[in-house]
């Protein structure tokens, strides 16, 4: 689930870009609490597949030539750089942007993602805190040290932040998802189910929440109502092993072997490391017997 942060006071040659430019990096939040083998990303940047980051690189480069003051253009190109990985290049270009525009919260926030992506935790911390500085209603800022702080274990910091979020933003599914995560984390998965109804309710075409909520459906023991929510998972991303593995293990817990060894083998055919299918697989092999002990 991605929320974008947007660029504020783009110039005119900015604009000219139009839809080719990359204008931010995606915040997320969209991962679940019990993930068996993936690392965990809080600030996500998709991969540009197309070569069309090269050439929004070069024209934004040639923007900021003609306009070697414009902050937007810095923001905008170090987004660019992001997407392509180059995590260095964008955050100088975010840093750049910020010595132009002190008060840029989407600079901070940018750069916030790089440090964070990079694994410089404590530096994105520092500016996640100075975009809400910048903007006390930068929306996306919370979210994303919330994140960092759910990562870093400190639980009450970021549900206070997220809280803040939806009330600056009461539509934003990924605030509302994003503390159904900190809420499962503190093993409080009937409120968590709530939040995650919540983000579904806003925008049910990703498959983030849906996992994260079938996690909290299997703790409270609604195998079936959990299965469904991995089907709709799956119908949106089939290649989620952690949907097919969770899957699995709904399926074992209501006594369905075949389905159970059937997700698993699927969740295996995608990752052959994944912990839960590995482990579910074993179990079905060893009887059932040891799941309930």
């Amino acid at each position: 689930m991605n929320n974008v942060i947007g660029l504020s006071r783009v110039t005119p040659a900015a604009r000219v870009l139009g839809a080719t430019v990359l204008t931010a990096l995606a915040l997320a939040g969209c991962d679940t609490v019990s993930r068996a083998t993936a690392t965990r990303q809080f600030a996500v940047v998709e991969a540009d597949k197309s070569g069309a980051t090269e050439v929004n690189i070069a024209s934004l480069s040639d923007v900021i030539q003609r306009n070697p003051s414009d902050a937007a253009a810095y923001n905008t190109r170090g987004a660019a750089y992001a997407r392509a990985g180059n995590f260095d290049s964008a955050i100088a270009d975010f840093t750049k942007a910020i010595q132009l525009d002190p008060n840029s919260a989407s600079a901070y926030g940018n750069r916030a993602l790089a440090y964070r992506q990079s694994g410089r935790n404590d530096a994105a911390l520092q500016d996640f805190t100075k975009a809400i500085t910048a903007d006390p209603n930068y929306t996306a800022a919370y979210i994303g040290r919330a994140n960092l702080q759910r990562a870093q274990g400190n639980f009450e910091a970021a549900y206070s932040d997220l809280s803040q979020a939806i009330r600056l933003t009461p539509e934003s599914a990924e605030a509302y998802h994003a503390r159904g995560l900190v809420r499962q984390a503190q093993g409080q998965h009937r409120a968590a189910i709530g939040d995650f109804d919540a983000a579904i309710d806003r925008n049910p075409f990703v498959s983030a929440p849906y996992a994260a909520r079938g996690q909290s459906l299997i703790a409270t023991n609604q195998y079936d109502k959990a299965i469904e929510d991995y089907n709709a998972a799956l119908n949106v991303n089939n290649k989620d092993a952690d949907s097919w593995a969770y899957r699995g293990l709904a399926y074992e817990k209501s006594n369905r072997r075949q389905e159970a060894t059937e997700s698993y083998q699927r969740a295996i055919a995608i990752d052959q490391g994944n912990a839960i299918a590995k482990q579910g697989l074993g179990r079905m092999q060893g009887g059932m017997a040891s799941l309930f002990r």
